[in-house]
């Protein structure tokens, strides 16, 4: 079963209403032309956008591409995304903020999240959904027929209803083409360019129909020119951590025969060679997506509740009952899947949104049923993707947008990347047995960093041949250089302060977490200068869909090199949670990392001793009420190095076991950890 089996039938049956419509949309428009009311502009600029994506599509699928030349397609890449980009998006309708101030705080979020559909054409010619334009088209000529010419108003409401019950018509058959695209489109635009283009030319960056920027086009320049005997390496490293990830963790990846793909514009030359590395390994590979720099966040940002339109119980148990059944019908070919390895990236200038009021917002209701909806799925995706027989793996690499050093910060990344793994576990196991003395662990800051948390750690039945801490290696998390746990909820409690922290993507200034046994109790930050704001900030960037989260998991990261480099380049603020976490004691909020997973065993590779923490009282809930076993949220919290006044494991009858002491390691053995901060810092 293929993607464009099940696809390419369903354009056949439209393909004559959708030449109709692009008719209609050419009549209607012309009657419009002179009619400048306020409704009559708003439908016009959507009448024109359907009719610029219908040029786009018959140019791309009839081959007028290929002969483009470079700023031709330059050209015609800035002409899809220009309206939208933060130049332009002040005076856009996809602006919450200009659209309420147009038609009003009641009308304006609906018609802004309608808008928003209509700049999104380009996503259903890269997937070849036209069936999906044919619809969307049928909708914005039921637009115009409620429009009153006359007197120049336009029925809301009834459109509104339109919208609705066209959004909520999801069908089996809808769910079925979903998961082919996700794991059966072989003939995707990523990957036949990863199997067929040149890519010592960049005109193939722009047939992926996305927004393409200089960081697409300085990595593909720079990677054109990267020693292969490099990309070579990296390949190797990369399929020997993602096998290795398997073997530590004790499943069997001869059962398995693909490994999906998920990559940056601008890697092909590096995930060309991982192709084939890992097809020399047996599996073969399929490109999952293919990602480029975000057109403007904030529109991101300003729409990520616009499904607050239509949620409600009757959707989503649609949605789940639609799911469950197309996870079903193509189970024989989820089961050969191994995992997706993914390729992070970091680099991008940090984002600090504007907070809008006009923006729509999901109610307690809908955010229960979020909530609740979020497990349901995770529980189907357990059923046919299960962890205990698959695994996954990720690296990061930075964007040419870092600066003027991206080619040294590339050259260092790397390096840190291919760290030796195991000799990185054998000074860790020092750490992890000081740990697993402790009865809790202590954590405080200093330098105006208020931290001071004492996290509780489980008991040990039988410490002889059991541990609370993973000594966790470079396989599924590249790079090497962490040690880490489920801890205790009850008993652990206190302060959290980060004075300048991203987590996804999104900037925190004096971010402050209060525990109270675990869960987070009180929570501030000072991004805006109204206290309320910032709550709220927290509450639907940190928390949502929570009302508060759980510690699962407590860590302390080793790899002082990659710490050396953000201080070297100035990048800290800059870097992914990848690479952040390696970088000093983090504190993960939301569920433990063997979510899913608690009954499947685990073994440390150094000393064979099985992992018991791997549940904590809330996932624990899992036999008896599952909806209150999983947060669906997993968000790290780094605090770094020279932040830290201690760490110290504090034992039963309390004993001290300092780990880190005024930011430098302090057990035997694990001096060499330090030599990267004394020699390149002066620590």
């Amino acid at each position: 079963m293929d993607y464009l089996e099940r696809v390419e039938p369903r354009n056949e049956l439209v393909r004559e209403s959708y030449e109709k419509s692009i008719l209609k949309i050419k009549e209607i428009l012309d009657k419009l032309q002179d009619d400048n009311r306020k409704y009559a502009l708003f439908l016009k600029k959507i009448g024109s956008n359907i009719l610029f994506f219908h040029k786009l599509k018959e140019t791309f699928y009839k081959g007028h591409f290929l002969e483009m030349n470079l700023k031709e397609l330059e050209k015609l890449n800035l002409e899809i995304y220009s309206d939208i980009k933060a130049d332009n998006y002040e005076t856009n309708y996809a602006n919450p903020k200009f659209s309420t101030s147009i038609f009003g705080k009641e009308q304006g979020g609906f018609l802004s999240a309608l808008f928003d559909f209509y700049i999104s054409y380009a996503g259903y010619i890269r997937s070849k959904k036209f069936y999906k334009m044919e619809k969307w088209n049928r909708l914005f000529i039921n637009a115009i027929e409620l429009y009153n010419s006359e007197t120049g108003e336009l029925n809301i409401a009834e459109l509104r209803n339109i919208y609705q019950k066209e959004i909520r018509d999801i069908t089996t058959e809808d769910q079925i083409i979903s998961r082919l695209e996700q794991f059966a489109n072989v003939d995707s635009i990523p990957g036949k360019i990863i199997r067929e283009a040149d890519l010592n030319e960049n005109k193939y960056l722009y047939h992926y129909l996305k927004n393409i920027t200089e960081n697409e086009l300085k990595t593909a320049e720079f990677l054109q020119k990267f020693p292969t005997e490099k990309t070579q390496k990296l390949s190797k490293e990369i399929v020997k951590a993602y096998i290795r990830g398997f073997e530590v963790s004790g499943k069997d990846i001869s059962k398995k025969e693909i490994v999906y793909l998920y990559y940056n514009i601008g890697q092909e030359i590096i995930i060309r060679q991982l192709k084939k590395t890992f097809e020399e390994k047996g599996l073969e590979v399929r490109i999952q997506g293919a990602v480029s720099t975000s057109i403007n966040r904030q529109l991101d940002y300003d729409h990520r509740f616009d499904n607050s339109l239509y949620i409600d119980q009757e959707y989503m148990d649609k949605v789940i009952k639609t799911y469950s059944a197309s996870m079903e019908a193509v189970s024989s070919i989820i089961q050969k899947n191994s995992g997706t390895f993914y390729f992070d990236k970091f680099g991008e200038l940090p984002f600090k949104p504007e907070q809008k009021e006009a923006c729509l917002k999901l109610n307690e209701k809908q955010q229960q049923l979020v909530q609740e909806n979020m497990i349901k799925y995770s529980q189907i995706w357990e059923k046919y993707v299960p962890r205990q027989e698959t695994s996954f793996g990720i690296i990061a690499f930075p964007v040419p947008e870092i600066g003027n050093q991206f080619e040294d910060i590339f050259e260092d990344t790397m390096h840190i990347n291919m760290l030796d793994t195991l000799h990185w576990e054998d000074i860790q196991q020092k750490i992890v047995d000081v740990l697993d003395l402790a009865d809790f662990v202590h954590v405080k800051g200093k330098d105006g960093n208020v931290t001071d948390i004492k996290v509780k750690m489980q008991k040990l039945q039988n410490p002889d041949k059991e541990t609370n801490f993973v000594n966790c290696g470079a396989d599924v998390n590249i790079p090497v250089g962490e040690v880490f746990t489920s801890p205790q909820l009850k008993g652990t409690n206190g302060i959290l302060h980060l004075q300048e922290t991203f987590l996804g993507d999104l900037k925190y200034e004096n971010l402050k977490l209060t525990f109270t046994d675990g869960f987070v109790t009180e929570y501030s930050c000072t991004n805006f200068e109204d206290e309320e704001k910032n709550k709220k900030f927290i509450e639907e960037n940190l928390l949502f869909p929570h009302k508060t989260l759980p510690l699962g998991e407590f860590a302390i990261g080793t790899n002082t090199l990659a710490y050396v480099m953000a201080q070297k380049y100035n990048i800290l603020h800059l870097l992914p949670v990848l690479i952040v976490e390696k970088m000093g004691p983090h504190f993960a909020i939301g569920d433990t990392c063997f979510s899913w997973e608690e009954d499947f065993k685990v073994y440390n590779p150094i000393d064979g001793k099985e992992i018991t923490a791997r549940e904590n009282e809330v996932s624990a809930l899992r036999n008896t009420d599952i909806q209150k076993a999983y947060t669906n949220v997993h968000t790290d919290i780094t605090l770094p190095y020279e932040k830290l006044d201690f760490i110290t494991s504090i034992s039963k009858s309390g004993e001290k076991y300092d780990i880190i002491r005024d930011g430098k390691f302090a057990i035997a053995g694990t001096e060499e950890f330090n030599v990267p901060l004394i020699k390149m810092l002066n620590y």
